[in-house]
This record gives C-alpha cells, structure tokens and sequence, in this order.
C-alpha cells in the first residue's frame, strides 16, 4: 500500500488525466439508464471509488499539510463522505432492480442517513464550521483566516492592513513634520501592498509547504460554542444541520407520499430556504461593538453561494419537472431537431438530462 502511495503521489498528473478520461468514458457506456442495468453503474461507481482514494492519498501527502486546523482525527470525514456519494447510485439501481421502485426508497434512505451521521459528526470535530461541498473538501484556516477565527473568540479581529506606523502618526500632532512623515508613510504602504501582490501568495505557498504547522486553532465544544455565540452560534448550528439533514427528510417524505406528491417537494425547497437564509443573515450578524460574531473566510462564502446554485436542482426534481421542465426541453427538442449539428447535440443532451432525471442521486445535491 506505501509503494502504491508513493506511487500515486510522484504520477499524480497522470494519474489525473488517466482519472479524467476513464471518468468520461463511463458516460458512454451502453444503457446507461436503463431501470436494469447494474453493471454501467458499478463500473462508474469503482472508477469514482479509486478517484477519491487517490485524492486522499495526494491530499494527505504529508509535505502539503498547511498551517492551520485540519482533521486532526484519524477517522478521514471527507473520504468516507466522497465514497458514500460514488456508491449511493449503484445502491438505488441495484435496490430498484431487486426490491422494485417503492422498496428502493428504504435503501435510498438509509445510506442518507449514514451521511447524516458521518456529516454531524465531521461539524463537530471541526469544531462547528462550515461544511465545504458537503463534507467532501476539509476546512483548513489558512493565514489570516486562521488568526481571525482564534481572534473572534475574543471579540476582536485582526485588520489584514493595519500598520503599527500609521497608528503611531495617527496620533502624532498635526504639524509639518507630521504631515511630511503621514504622507511618507501612506506612500511606503501603498508602494509595498502593490508590489507584495506579485510574490507574496507565492512565498507564502512555499512556507506552506516547507514549513511544519505552527499555529492550531483550538476547536471549541457545543457548549463553549453556545456560550461565546450565544443565539446567533445556535442559529449557525441550526441552520448547518438543517443543511445536512435536508436530504434524509427528503427522501423519507418520498418515501412515505411518493415522487408524484408536492408535499416533499415543497418541504425541501423551505428547509434549503430557511436554513440558508439563517447561515446569511448570522454571517452579516454584527455584535455591539460593530464586529462580525463570524469570520467567514472565502472558501466559506462560496461555498453559500454554492448550496444557492443547488436550488436549480429543483427544476430537475418531480413533479416540477413532468409539469413544468419535461415540456419545456420538449418543445426545445422538437424547434432545434431541423437544425443540423445543433440539433442531433440537443437530442443527445436532453436524452441525457431525461436519462439522469430518473436517478435520485444525480439530482438530490446532497
């Protein structure tokens, strides 16, 4: 296992590229949605089961670890998580040819609930933030944003541009020589900020990766989390498993009314609503002296704009699509079939929507 490791670890471009085609090819594979058809899926389910090993393996190459909190446990989250979604469509297929449409569901419902777990489980070990793509990418606080997470537990945050010197001559008496130094010190800033633009990631990505971790961000308890956030932390906790648990009750309200009811349906699209609107509306919180009560770092803040950009899955879901979309790439299909090149595209690309439509997974975004 080392020398495959290792392996992996030197070839790792190759290994990408021969990843990405393998990938793409499972795609062409004959029946491919077909309601029997087991085998096209186990294929594209071990195909993407190697892929999440060896983005493991090259992500945990132990040069790369960066400064910052990681996942500490041995338990990998992110890994468990990312192999849960690459089998999840070859247990419905398989669930749906043996145990029919309506007993799919029960498996359906318990590898969601699975995730669940391995996902509430994933928040608190990183001590209640935010999950990235659904558990599959882990949260690292890097630089600034690690110094600003420990530093908002106290009620203060550090301003990535503040500078000892102009504090100083902001309280220096406004004379002349005052002045000549002020305007010296905001030209000194202004030349070193454009000119760290060009090398300082750079440098800082070096650091990273030649450097062992000096700094760890102490990861707080419910309670402790509770007590320095008050309402606010127990809105962003709600609102966090209200994302996580979204999918299970989803599926357990199909299960109980069927794809036909709009009563899941509408469910699911209020708890996405509401949960999302919590995270948001905590996220611009201001405390009373004017601060945030969360720093949000960038991979946090598009990783909001990500689950927003889920809601189109809606479109794809029943009954809005037999109501409403069916027709709709319908009546596309039939004004671009005259077209030649753009029509036979437009066949092939609707056939794969319809085609993919019918797997729960490929439209559950979870």
């Amino acid at each position: 296992m080392e020398a495959y490791k290792r392996w992996v670890r030197r070839n790792k471009d190759y290994v990408h590229s021969m990843e990405s085609l393998a990938n793409g090819l499972t795609w062409l594979l004959p029946e491919r949605f077909s309601d029997s058809e087991i085998g096209p899926e186990a294929v594209t389910s071990f195909f993407g089961i190697i892929t999440a090993i060896n983005e493991h393996i090259i992500e945990t190459t132990p040069t790369q670890r960066v400064t910052g909190q990681a996942e500490t446990s041995s338990f990998p989250y992110s890994l468990c998580i990312t192999l849960l979604k690459d089998l999840e469509t070859l247990v419905e297929v398989a669930a749906q040819h043996f145990y029919g449409d309506d007993r799919k569901w029960n498996f359906i419902a318990a590898t969601e609930a699975i995730k669940v777990l391995v996902r509430l489980a994933m928040i608190k070990n990183s001590g209640y933030k935010m999950l990235l793509r659904g558990g599959e990418t882990v949260y690292v606080e890097k630089g600034l944003d690690a110094v600003n997470y420990s530093k908002q537990r106290h009620g203060e945050l550090v301003d990535p541009r503040s500078h000892n010197l102009k504090n100083h001559f902001q309280h220096t008496p406004w004379n002349l020589e005052g002045k000549a130094l002020s305007a010296l010190s905001r030209f000194g800033e202004n030349a070193r900020m454009v000119s760290e633009r060009t090398w300082l990631s750079t440098v800082q990505h070096q650091q990273a990766i030649m450097e062992p971790p000096t700094l760890m961000v102490e990861k707080p308890s419910l309670s402790t989390f509770l007590s320095e956030k008050g309402v606010p932390g127990g809105l962003f906790v709600m609102g966090e498993v209200m994302f996580v648990v979204r999918p299970l009750l989803y599926v357990l309200l199909i299960r109980k009314y069927g794809t036909r009811s709009w009563f899941p349906w509408v469910m699911s699209l209020g708890v996405d609503l509401i949960g999302n609107g919590i995270l948001s509306a905590v996220a611009v919180s201001r405390n009373s002296r004017k601060g945030p009560l969360f720093y949000l770092s960038n991979d946090e803040r598009d990783e909001l704009k990500r689950r927003k950009l889920l809601w189109a899955l809606y479109l794809m879901r029943d009954p809005f699509f037999t109501k409403y979309t069916r027709k709709r790439l319908d009546h596309t299909q039939k004004l671009l079939e005259p077209v030649p090149v753009i029509g036979f595209f437009a066949e092939k690309l609707i056939e794969l929507l319809v085609g993919a439509q019918t797997r729960y997974t490929y439209m559950s975004g979870s």
